[in-house]
This record gives C-alpha cells, structure tokens and sequence, in this order.
C-alpha cells in the first residue's frame, strides 16, 4: 500500500486496505458518524462504521471515503470525489456524490 501525503484516517473503527492499493494525496478516509437525528446529536453522540478498501484500488487526489463504506478489488476513484455508496470490483467512481462511470477494467 502506498498513502501520499497529507492524508486523514480518522479511524474510530477499523479500516481495512488492501495490498497495492494507492491513495493519492489528502485523501480523506473518515469512519466517524454522527445522529442525523437533531435531538439525538444534540446529546454529542459519535459512531464509527468501518471502511474496506480492497486489493489494487487507486483513490485520487483529495478524494473522501465516506463510513460504512467498501470499495472492491481493482477499482479507481476519481480525484476529488466523495464516495458515499460502495465501490463494486473493477468500477472506476467519480464526481460529488462519486457515480459510476465503468464496470470494466481499464484496458491494458
């Protein structure tokens, strides 16, 4: 594995990265969640879901990990993109909110 720079782990819960993968700088890998009930947040609650991050991906230059989330083996995240739903094997994600944009692998 390979973290450039600049980079936030905020690692409340397990994060989990696999062999090879590449992560640009200041990328953001946040396990930490709040209520989005506003009583409930008012109490100063925090939660963590844990994020997976499989073998070979490649996140992007300040892209953010959003909690709970599981990107598969092979995948790509754009720069700058804020992944809020989980990243299947091979996709390539991008934008805010990061959308799919191929399933296949990048030809060789």
């Amino acid at each position: 594995m390979f973290l450039n720079f600049n980079c936030t782990v905020l690692d409340v819960v397990p994060v989990r990265i696999g062999d090879g993968t590449q992560i640009g700088p200041g990328v953001q890998i946040l396990t930490a969640d709040h209520p989005r009930v506003p009583k409930l947040r008012q109490k100063m609650l925090e939660s963590g879901r844990p994020i997976t991050v499989g073998k070979n991906v490649w996140i992007g230059d300040e892209a953010i990990i959003l909690p709970g989330i599981a990107i598969g083996d092979n995948a790509t995240i754009g720069a700058g993109s804020v992944v809020t739903h989980d990243v299947v094997s091979g996709a390539t994600v991008a934008g805010n909110p990061a959308r799919l944009l191929r399933t296949a692998p990048h030809p060789q």
